[in-house]
């Protein structure tokens, strides 16, 4: 169902309360709690994500036919399509463990916001600088070794259209360098909530999330990046209502 004008307009209020609620909170635990900082960061995460989809009344699915368990002393790399705004609450809330994401490093300079992702321990990278992209995925892979696992979308950015976009190589090469397990995600209907380029919210809608099955880059080598990348776009791809 679309939502009206004062809908829409409820929406939006209560999407940035919780949002600027979430983020003073993350703030407040990174700096008063640092040895119990990333579980309570966590929960934070989790409980700011169910109200996001609560708000524009958003259910889910998960499809878990190989039953995702992650294994100690192993990093983990989550790939999915980026088809809406609504992908990132839905892998927070569907999928266990310390979950952040590779975002850009202009969102790290929104006040307040930016701050809360810092001290959450989300990944920048920049791509326009080789020595600093060198130094950040070094922190990346610390980090992923800690225990955190990166959410990447390999397509860079949202589609516009529902197709899926052609693969950056960033996520491949921050997988190949870590040996990580790459778990292909497919998601199917976040973008219906909030499509592109409009304010037009759609609620009450439900989302399936369809988890692949993991792919060991140990078996792979930089030599063989686009043989990795084509296997995990078919694995996503798989399960997309145009595929």
């Amino acid at each position: 169902m679309r939502a009206n004008f004062w809908q829409k307009y409820l929406i939006i209020i209560c999407s940035l309360w919780e949002t600027i609620v979430a983020s003073c909170k993350i703030w407040f635990v990174a700096v008063s709690d640092k040895k119990n900082a990333r579980h309570k960061i966590d929960l934070l995460l989790r409980h700011w994500v169910k109200k996001m989809l609560k708000i524009v009344k958003l259910t889910f699915t998960l499809h878990d036919p190989y039953n995702l368990q992650y294994e100690p002393n192993k990093v983990y790399i989550i790939m999915s399509n980026h088809c809406g705004h609504y992908d990132i609450p839905l892998i927070l809330a569907a999928l266990p463990g310390s979950i952040r994401m590779i975002t850009k490093k202009e969102l790290f300079r929104v006040p307040l916001w930016g701050n809360a992702m810092q001290a959450a321990e989300f990944v920048s990278i920049d791509r326009e600088n080789r020595r600093q992209a060198i130094l950040d995925l070094q922190n990346a892979k610390k980090k992923m070794l800690s225990g955190i696992r990166i959410w990447v979308a390999p397509e860079g950015t949202r589609t516009r259209t529902g197709e899926l976009q052609d693969f950056k190589k960033g996520g491949f090469m921050l997988a190949l360098k870590t040996e990580a397990t790459i778990i292909p995600v497919t998601i199917c209907g976040s973008g219906k909530v909030l499509p592109p380029k409009t304010w037009d919210f759609n609620i009450g809608l439900h989302a399936d999330i369809y988890i692949q099955k993991p792919i060991d880059t140990t078996q792979y080598t930089i030599k063989d990046i686009d043989k990795l990348m084509q296997l995990v776009r078919d694995s996503i791809k798989e399960k997309l209502p145009h595929s």
